[in-house]
Parts: structure tokens; C-alpha cells; sequence
């Protein structure tokens, strides 16, 4: 083997075996771009469910916290719907991606939620405050911003283990 076909076989062969970023474990083996992502995916589906669960139990005249169960419920049903969505899109059958969405999206929306509804809970008047009141909106924008920020390094450490979204991850390729 001449010495440039050894160098161009020892690249294709540390090509095909070095672990990209999404591959690798350990904590430095997820990035923060990827760990935002996952995190936002989540706090989609975690929105969706609060408002409308905030929507649904003011029309109906419940207090808060019947009102908040149902919102908390309803985060991780779209949450996990979200998740669900996507792995069967890439063909995965139903049983499997529900299995795959329930491991992926758990604690993260639990962490999520746990965040969100602390911020709101004990922030003075925002649990009185109604869906018109522009103090609602400002402190639920607040509450789920914090709830981004504390839960993607939870992303970030479970991707790096190779769980999480980075089990979501494989069935997309």
C-alpha cells in the first residue's frame, strides 16, 4: 500500500469509526446546539398543553389547581405527542415510538413543568392573574423561559448518555 493510500484508508477508516457528537457518551459528548433543540421540542409540546389546559379550566370555572392538573396533564400529552409524531414519521411502528417517546421526553418535561409551574405558583398574583391580563402572559413567558434554561443542561447530560432525544435521534437517520 503506497503511503498516500495509507493515509487515505487510515481517514476513511477514522471517519467511519470516530463517534460524531450525537454518538458519543460521557458529558462532553453532547452539544449545547442539540441539548437547545430537544429542549425546545419539548417546551413546544409543554406550551401547547399549558395554555390550552389554562383556556380549557378557565372556561369551565375551575381553580388553580384543578386547572393547573389539567394544564401539567395536558404538557405532557403534547409533549409526548410531538415526540411520538416524529418517530413515526420516520416509519417506526406505533408500539415502539410510543415506548421511545415516554423514555425520550419523561424527565425532561417532568423538569419542564416542575420549573414552569414553581415560577408561576410562587410568583405573587400570577396564579390570579386571568388569560387577558398582560401580567399572565408576561410571567408564563418568564416561567417557561426559566423552565428552558434549567432543563437544557438536563438534555445536554441525558444525550450525552446516549438517552433522551439522542434515542429519538437514531430514527431519524
Amino acid at each position: 500500500m503506497q503511503h498516500g493510500d495509507h493515509a487515505q484508508h487510515q481517514t476513511h477508516h477514522d471517519h467511519e469509526h470516530a463517534p460524531g457528537p450525537e454518538h458519543r457518551h460521557g458529558s462532553g459528548g453532547a452539544g449545547w446546539s442539540m441539548a437547545a433543540r430537544a429542549t425546545l421540542h419539548c417546551l413546544t409540546g409543554c406550551a401547547i398543553g399549558e395554555v390550552l389546559g389554562m383556556v380549557i379550566g378557565t372556561a369551565l370555572g375551575w381553580g388553580n389547581a384543578p386547572t393547573m392538573a389539567l394544564a401539567i396533564a395536558l404538557a405532557f400529552f403534547f409533549g409526548y405527542a410531538l415526540t411520538l409524531r416524529s418517530i413515526l414519521t420516520a416509519g417506526v411502528g406505533f408500539r415502539t415510538a410510543f415506548r421511545v417517546a415516554l423514555a425520550a421526553d419523561t424527565l425532561s418535561i417532568a423538569v419542564m413543568e416542575l420549573i414552569d409551574n414553581g415560577v408561576l405558583a410562587l410568583w405573587p398574583g400570577a396564579m390570579d392573574s386571568h388569560l387577558t391580563d398582560a401580567f399572565f402572559w408576561g410571567a408564563l413567558a418568564i416561567a417557561l423561559g426559566a423552565a428552558f434554561v434549567i432543563t437544557t443542561p438536563v438534555n445536554k447530560w441525558m444525550i450525552g448518555r446516549g438517552k433522551g432525544h439522542a434515542v429519538v435521534h437514531q430514527y431519524h437517520h
